[in-house]
């Protein structure tokens, strides 16, 4: 039996023979080489298997995984052995080659159960400066001041069963579900600097996919206004502003 890995990067694909050479080469140039890659392929018919096929990383591909992305993504943690997990999307991609090494030190020097750091987005073929990185406290969180990147999160298996997986009934906003479940019992460690690139595509500006994303994180975090019912009261004031913002806003 192969030794346990430290990371299992779970990258969910669904015909991303686009883009998934970048995924696939960001991971193969870590300098941390204590890795497997699982791929969560939900029936690809491009050449995405082709390619996850020659990749010579250390691999595991789930096929034929139905049901809806945050079930893909449960499908990697529970077929994970690695001590941390991250979430790479077939559209993403780390930002450096010393990324993962960087997160292994976060989490040995801090003694935390997940960490975080920037999301650097790729738009029309040019990386934006990320948002600086605010400290995190729940409150913060709850009250939308601190922002976490789902890209650029890493969780120690053990805190997954601790406060469970994402819930597979959300479409948007599943990961701010779980944060708010995780960052309840136990504070991230932050890196502060880009961990990985996203690139921003159609799908991702769409009004309406915005507007349907804001309004299922409402009902998220309205399920949690309990631990924080002040912060919740300050995110509602945000809320009503950026949907109406997003409303007046001219079609793309």
């Amino acid at each position: 039996m192969q030794n346990k890995p430290k990371f299992s990067i779970i990258t969910c694909t669904w015909n991303s023979a686009a883009t998934l050479a970048d995924t696939l080469d960001s991971v193969l140039g870590q300098t941390c080489r204590d890795v497997e890659h699982i791929f969560v392929d939900g029936g690809s018919t491009d050449g995405t298997l082709d390619m996850i096929a020659a990749y010579p990383g250390n691999k595991r591909v789930l096929r034929d995984v139905g049901g809806g992305i945050s079930r893909a993504m449960n499908q990697g943690i529970q077929a994970a052995r690695g001590d941390y997990i991250a979430h790479l999307h077939s559209d993403d991609y780390y930002a450096a080659p010393d990324v993962l090494a960087q997160v292994d030190q976060c989490f040995a020097s801090q003694q935390v159960d997940w960490v975080y750091g920037q999301v650097q987005v790729l738009r029309d073929g040019r990386l934006i400066a990320p948002y600086p990185l605010q400290p995190f406290t729940y409150r913060a969180f709850a009250a939308g001041r601190a922002w976490v990147g789902h890209p650029a999160v890493f969780v120690r298996k053990r805190a997954f069963e601790r406060v469970g997986l994402f819930d597979e009934q959300l479409k948007y906003a599943m990961d701010v579900d779980l944060w708010l479940r995780l960052g309840a019992v136990a504070r991230p460690g932050a890196l502060n600097r880009p961990l990985t690139v996203f690139r921003e595509h159609a799908g991702s500006l769409s009004t309406s996919n915005k507007i349907k994303a804001r309004q299922e994180e409402f009902r998220v975090r309205r399920r949690y206004l309990h631990k924080a019912p002040l912060a919740f009261g300050i995110y509602c004031l945000r809320y009503l502003k950026r949907m109406r913002d997003l409303r007046a806003a001219p079609a793309p």
